[in-house]
């Protein structure tokens, strides 16, 4: 038997059993990973649910409204309902985790939508897109339950400058984005008013940019710029125009004194008063003043408070007070003048002995100075109190029951002349006028009668200087028929020579009465 191996045996050979995993299942696989990776990075990246009520959702719609950070989307809207007070709406957010920084209390929450105003228009990109929320960041705690701005808030994270506070007792057209100007720039606007704490004045919180805010010093005065100021006073009309914005919205100015340096820069929130014109805010606070009050008998129409006091036409007071008394004793009127003289107004030279200003009144009084209201405008009517020396007017003081001492006055020119007038009124009423009447008739009457007379003369005169002519006619006449150098040709020629003389008297005399009929009454008039 031959031993023969078969190459091909498998009693040896083994199979290998272990099974493999397809790549296919490898898909699904990776696609549950990539899943669970995104929702741990969703949930990761979500940030806390906050709500936000507001006046109205006009405008906002559930996962579109974005609510933004300097334009970048930090969060959506994901509900909205009415609130429980039935007045306002309760928007509902989801907030990246990027956001969380940002929720504190004072963080603020405001609709961005198109506005045209004054200023110019905003919110133009959310003609496209919508309108969405806009955030400011705040300080304090941490907080969930926001209550939104009914309007767009004036200032910027990125604006800078320093608040201010303005007393005023007069609002009238100022509100939050009134612009206020220096030199005709817009430097910055009002942000808020509220009552002051004892409710007498006004606070305006106001936001000067930089750098104009380092021209708020110690003497800075501020003014409402109404755009046109109109004002009547003892000077007469004053006009004055502001910007075109201040014409239509109204505005606020101010100025800075020449003589402020930079060290009297005004820190933040300091508080200054808000004039009500420009003039208001130009004048002088003068310290060392003196009161005095003033009795004037005449009416005192045209005479304000504020009214300047001059003396020989330089204002040194004003007038700060106008009252009417009665004396229910003697039923007399009287109107008490309460003036303010400037003292400080006045250089003072040769002051070896330091009188007072008080006793230096006093002394200028004792010499003849007296009060004395003056029209200082024509045109307004507006009178003024003006000082000047009146030697020979006496003292004459009324029974003064004001705190203030008097200060003599005199009557006005005014005064003068109407009491003069009545005068010579009351002279010309006494005068017997009837009696002076029919004596002036008669004399009318006897003119009359000597004018005729004097026309009889006149033409009788004529009458006769016609006959005259016509007699030396004759005469000459007669006298050609005459022996030359005869005694009649003689006596004939001298009669002649006396005729003419005589004629040519008459023709003078008649000439004269011609052009001077009133020298039959009165005579020639001597040359």
């Amino acid at each position: 038997m031959n031993d023969f191996t078969d190459p091909l045996d498998t009693s040896e050979v083994s199979i290998n059993k272990k099974s493999e995993l397809p790549l296919v299942w490898f898909l699904p696989l990776i696609a549950l990973l990539v899943s669970g990776w995104l929702i741990a990075k969703s949930i990761n990246e979500k940030g806390p649910v906050i709500t936000i009520s507001f006046p109205t959702a006009e405008g906002l719609e559930v996962d579109k409204t974005k609510i933004k950070y300097l334009n970048v989307e930090i969060g959506k809207v994901t509900a909205i309902s009415i609130n429980e007070d039935l007045k306002t709406i309760l928007i509902t957010a989801q907030m990246n985790n990027a956001a969380d920084r940002y929720l504190n209390k004072n963080t603020s929450f405001w609709v961005v939508r198109p506005q045209v105003g004054l200023g110019g228009i905003s919110g133009l990109g959310t003609l496209l897109s919508g309108p969405y929320i806009e955030i400011k960041p705040g300080n304090g705690s941490k907080e969930e339950h926001f209550a939104g701005l009914a309007t767009t808030p004036l200032l910027k994270d990125s604006d800078e400058g320093s608040h201010f506070i303005l007393n005023t007792t007069n609002l009238g057209s100022m509100k939050p984005g009134t612009p206020i100007n220096f030199h005709g720039i817009n430097v910055g606007e009002v942000l808020s008013h509220s009552l002051s704490e004892q409710a007498d004045a006004i606070r305006l919180s106001i936001f000067i940019n930089k750098p104009y805010d380092q021209f708020i010093r110690k003497n800075t005065r501020f003014w409402v710029d109404s755009g046109v100021d109109l004002s009547a006073s003892a000077d007469g009309f004053k006009v004055r125009t502001g910007p075109l914005i201040s014409l239509l919205s109204g505005g606020i100015a101010f100025r800075a004194s020449p003589e402020d340096t930079i060290e009297n820069i005004q820190p933040e929130n300091s508080t200054f008063p808000l004039y009500d014109t420009y003039d208001l805010s130009t004048q002088i606070v003068y310290q060392n003043t003196l009161k005095y009050v003033m009795y004037f008998n005449g009416s005192v129409r045209g005479l304000a408070v504020g009214a300047p006091v001059q003396l020989r036409g330089i204002a040194i007071g004003k007038v700060t007070d106008i009252n009417l008394e009665l004396d229910k004793k003697t039923a007399e009127i009287h109107i008490p003048v309460t003036v303010e003289l400037e003292t400080d107004r006045i250089q003072e030279i040769n002051n070896h002995n330091n009188i007072s200003d008080k006793d230096m009144i006093t002394q200028l009084i004792n010499k003849g100075l007296r009060g004395q209201l003056q029209t200082g405008s024509l045109l307004t009517g507006q009178l003024l109190v003006d000082l000047d020396f009146h030697p020979k007017s006496k003292i004459v003081l009324s029974d003064n029951k004001s705190v203030y001492p008097e200060f003599p006055t005199t009557a006005s020119s005014l005064d003068e002349f109407t009491h003069s007038a009545n005068i010579i009124m009351d002279k010309i009423a006494k005068l017997p006028l009837e009696d002076l009447t029919a004596e002036a008739n008669k004399t009318l009457q006897s003119l009359q009668h000597t004018s005729k007379a004097a026309t009889s003369m006149l033409v009788t005169a004529q009458g006769t200087l016609d006959t005259a002519d016509q007699t030396m006619s004759s005469a000459h006449h007669v006298l050609s028929t005459l022996e030359p150098g005869s005694t009649t040709h003689y006596e004939l020629e001298q009669l002649l020579r006396e005729l003419t003389q005589a004629a040519s008297s008459v023709k003078q005399l008649s000439d004269y009465l011609e052009q001077n009929p009133n020298a039959l009454i009165s005579g020639k008039k001597e040359q």
